[in-house]
């Protein structure tokens, strides 16, 4: 069985469409499959869609936090609860594509444990969240011994073995792009253009986005805890 994750948040205009077009491309595969909607505190009508969902088709699976927590964490939880052989993680809004899962399938097939997609390019990223982009995984790949794809997204498939292991870590401030890219296993890539949203905006405003690369930074490196250090010692 294959278990896809959705971590959703106040996506009420993408529901029902993103279940469709991943129910369409699931049937055309061999496998069975569960698709496992983490509700990150949504104070819209995503609650009553993904629970409606649940009941009707019996591959919905629906988890609702009490508040919101943020992506990593939701993503994490839908990780432990999953059943799976192997593990899709994959955002609700349509700019991680439901046609690329028979691609990540194969390559699975094929023997890779960990399968990571990576963003060529996002059809509505202006020129300077591309020029940010490139330049923090520029600085991080040049602080930090582990290896993080640039360009990587939460979009990806884990085998059960790989997702076994990455339940061992619960760190709770995570950048599971840097976990992943240093636990090992057969890895490979797979590149695509993400499309626009199919509907609102991103949540993730400023303030999520400089926390997320932060907390990237930190978990990834130890620099940051040694200029700290040598900072107090010369104040």
């Amino acid at each position: 069985m294959i278990s896809i994750v959705t971590p959703v948040y106040n996506e009420e205009d993408n529901i029902v469409f993103f279940y469709d077009a991943v129910t369409q491309v699931m049937k055309n595969t061999s496998y069975d499959y569960e698709l496992l909607f983490v509700n990150d505190g949504s104070r819209d009508k995503t609650e009553m869609l993904i629970n409606q969902l649940a009941q009707k088709d019996s591959h919905v699976r629906a988890l609702t936090f009490a508040r919101n927590f943020g992506h990593q964490i939701a993503i994490t939880c839908g990780m432990d609860m999953a059943c799976g052989d192997a593990v899709i993680t994959m955002d609700g809004d349509m700019q991680h594509p439901p046609e690329l899962i028979p691609v990540l399938l194969e390559k699975w097939r094929e023997g890779f444990d960990i399968v990571q997609t990576v963003r060529t390019a996002t059809e509505d990223a202006g020129f300077i969240k591309r020029m940010t982009s490139s330049g923090y995984y520029a600085f991080i790949n040049s602080i930090s011994k582990t290896p993080i794809v640039p360009g990587g997204s939460d979009f990806r498939l884990m085998d059960k073995k790989a997702i076994q292991v990455f339940r061992r870590f619960r760190e709770h401030s995570r950048f599971i792009r840097g976990i992943v890219g240093g636990m090992g296993f057969k890895q490979t890539t797979i590149e695509f253009e993400a499309p626009k949203r199919h509907a609102g905006v991103s949540k993730f405003s400023m303030k999520k986005m400089l926390h997320f690369a932060m907390d990237g930074v930190i978990t990834n490196s130890t620099i940051p805890l040694h200029l700290a250090f040598y900072i107090g010692i010369l104040a």
